[in-house]
């Protein structure tokens, strides 16, 4: 019973994060400002990597972890340097 509630929950969770991709993809093309944009991209990479990490619950591989935290790591390092740029014009000072 209790493994037919996750495989179901598994499934709901993975069809809402889907969604809030296509919603933060579409954040990430329309967005009127650059800040807008780079928020969009936070937002998505963050669903990617809780994405795999349903995939990785669900099949109980450990690989769709470790590309979870790759995805987090680089994901991180992107925002700060665009949101760095954005606000000095300049990643390296």
């Amino acid at each position: 019973m209790s493994a037919t509630i996750l495989a179901w929950s598994l499934v709901l969770a993975q069809m809402m994060l889907a969604a809030a991709m296509a919603c933060a993809a579409i954040r990430l093309v329309r967005g009127p400002r650059a800040q807008d944009r780079i928020l969009g991209l936070d937002t998505l990479y963050v669903n990617a990597m809780l994405l795999l990490l349903t995939f990785g619950i669900r099949t109980g591989s450990t690989l769709y972890f470790e590309m979870a935290l790759a995805i987090a790591l680089l994901g991180f390092v992107a925002t700060v340097a665009l949101s760095k740029f954005l606000m000095r014009g300049e990643v390296i000072e």
